[in-house]
């Protein structure tokens, strides 16, 4: 009987689009971010630093990576750039590649330029639901009819979509720079915007009246004074 030939096989191998991201994990030097443009902290900068970095062991000091690189992101006007990250792997003593690890992990690191008002805008189910979809549209159009992860042509704003930042009972929310502004609506969203565009800064926090993020209907808890240490006890323990 005739030897089986073995039947020849194809291996079909599939591949994934190719997709150009803005937050690559990888450095590719460019004019304005490569390692030959100089940085140092400002003397004041690092004497903060050298706080910091005093709170820990000295074979512990690279747990001030951190702090460090927000640092220096803020001296270099709200991004960090491959010279801040090494930087502060030299003051650290650390290896560069584990300060690029930290910087390419946390969002909160920007690898590119920003404009001088960063704006992020939370888009998690809490302010969905409650119209945040309108305010990222009005913050857009409103700014020239930019797009997420764009900046405005006169360098004033960025603007992102972000996931939750944590004020979900005053939704919808943005941040812009360090500050919260809540309870938003696109009317507030546009006076706001209007405000920082002439160099004014408007009073964070919630933008409909209340103070913090207490009940529109008013207390319905804590409504008198809470009882103090003690103050039920029997006489003779008191």
């Amino acid at each position: 009987m005739a030897a089986l030939r073995p039947v020849a096989t194809r291996r079909c191998i599939s591949t994934s689009l190719s997709r150009r991201s803005d937050a690559l994990f990888v450095h590719r030097d460019t004019k304005y971010n490569n390692p030959k443009i100089q940085f140092e902290f400002t003397s004041d900068n690092l004497k903060k630093a050298q706080e910091i970095i005093s709170r820990y062991p000295p074979q512990y000091m690279k747990a001030a990576v951190i702090p460090l690189l927000d640092i220096g992101q803020r001296q270099n006007k709200g991004w960090t750039s491959i010279s801040v990250m090494n930087y502060v792997a030299k003051l650290l003593e650390m290896p560069p590649m584990r300060v690029y690890e930290v910087a390419t992990f946390y969002t909160m690191f920007n690898r590119e330029p920003i404009g001088e008002n960063f704006v992020q805008v939370c888009t998690t189910t809490p302010c969905m639901l409650r119209g945040s979809t309108e305010i990222l549209n009005t913050v857009c159009s409103h700014l020239g009819g930019i797009k997420p992860g764009a900046t405005t042509g006169d360098g004033k704003f960025t603007v992102i979509e972000v996931e939750c930042q944590g004020a979900c009972s005053n939704a919808p929310m943005m941040v812009v720079n360090d500050d919260f502004y809540e309870d938003l609506t696109p009317a507030t969203t546009k006076k706001m915007l209007d405000a920082f565009a002439k160099g004014e800064k408007p009073k964070p926090g919630p933008q409909s009246g209340r103070h913090t993020s207490e009940n529109s209907a008013g207390l319905t808890a804590l409504a008198t004074k809470p009882y103090g240490p003690g103050e039920f006890c029997t006489p003779e323990f008191r």
